[in-house]
């Protein structure tokens, strides 16, 4: 087993915030894409129905009447399952959720600054680190409790893309510095 120091825990951390904050990101941006094309679709077919129904009216024929309800019953069954799906929920979801976890990966940096210029006692360091990571904790406290299963999606295919990362790095990649250079005392040096 090894052992790391609080300034590499807090560094592991903070990676893994700025990942989950990619992926939300990524997330929202991908379902607000597949909104929009819902919705054009939705109203392709709505006007298909329209220009339809209005052509019966003038000329004979029943492929006008018979395009105009497909079109309106396929324009229903879509919005129908839109709503259904609840994709705007989504989106909103993926987007709070990446907002604050970008305001906790700003702390984080901020946190291994001050460190860095030697600014904060250990008790202090201890104890914004612990803060930061109920933050994160928060973060999710909110955002995917009707949703849970497009969070644990979420969730999955972010350890899925976290490991073919790792596997196309190297271990200096990945590891802390600390750890990563191969020194054995730093290795097992004890946890602060």
């Amino acid at each position: 087993m090894f052992r790391i120091s609080v300034v590499d825990h807090i560094r592991l951390n903070f990676d893994r915030t700025s990942q989950n904050y990619t992926l939300h990101a990524k997330a929202a941006e991908r379902l607000a894409v597949t909104t929009a094309r819902i919705r054009i679709g939705v109203l392709i077919l709505l006007a298909v129905a329209a220009v339809a129904g209005a052509t019966s009216l003038v000329e004979s024929g029943r492929h006008f009447q018979i395009t105009a309800a497909i079109a309106a019953g396929l324009a229903f069954a879509a919005h129908a399952a839109y709503l259904a799906i609840g994709v705007e929920g989504r989106v909103h979801a993926h987007r709070s959720c990446a907002q604050r976890l970008w305001l906790v990966c700003d702390r984080y940096q901020s946190l291994l600054s001050e460190i860095e210029d030697g600014l904060l006692d250990r008790a202090s360091i201890l104890q914004r680190r612990d803060e930061l990571s109920a933050q994160v904790h928060a973060a999710y406290d909110q955002a995917f409790s009707l949703d849970q299963k497009a969070y644990e999606g979420a969730r999955l295919s972010g350890d899925a893309a976290a490991a073919l990362t790792r596997a196309e790095t190297s271990d200096a990649d990945v590891l802390p510095p600390s750890m990563a250079d191969g020194d054995e005392t730093a290795a097992n040096r004890p946890a602060h």
